[in-house]
């Protein structure tokens, strides 16, 4: 799958995490699939399908007579273009200022205090490996 930057708006991460979930669906499931979720017309739908085509996020194979829709880009690489960008927006690329905010604002459960300290000391040992 590609990892380039497809910059995703709102509605199109909607579109993708359908796809994420249910690949290869038919434009035909798509729309319907989207009219339920958020209630979107088939127009609606049809659009951002094409959009997505074009930024390089989906493939959209025809076969017998069918075009099925599928992602080119991971979840994950799609998540940490938008953590990233949201990073360097917000935050000036400062990590230490968003954890701040984030911690400042919400109090963390002893378990979360447990996986982050975890998560970087296992960051500490890869980097001194």
């Amino acid at each position: 799958m590609s990892q380039q930057n497809a910059n995703l708006t709102a509605a199109e991460w909607d579109v993708m995490e359908c796809l994420w979930e249910h690949a290869p669906l038919t434009g035909r499931e798509v729309t319907e699939k989207m009219r339920e979720k958020c209630g979107w017309s088939r127009s609606t739908t049809l659009t951002l399908l094409s959009r997505l085509e074009a930024k390089g996020a989906v493939s959209g194979d025809a076969a017998e007579g069918k075009k099925a829709f599928r992602p080119l880009i991971l979840r994950e690489d799609a998540a940490l273009q938008e953590t990233e960008d949201f990073l360097g927006r917000v935050y000036k690329g400062s990590l230490h200022l968003m954890v701040s905010a984030m911690t400042r604002k919400q109090s963390l459960s002893q378990e979360e205090i447990d996986e982050l300290y975890a998560l970087l000391k296992g960051l500490e040992a890869d980097k001194d490996a």
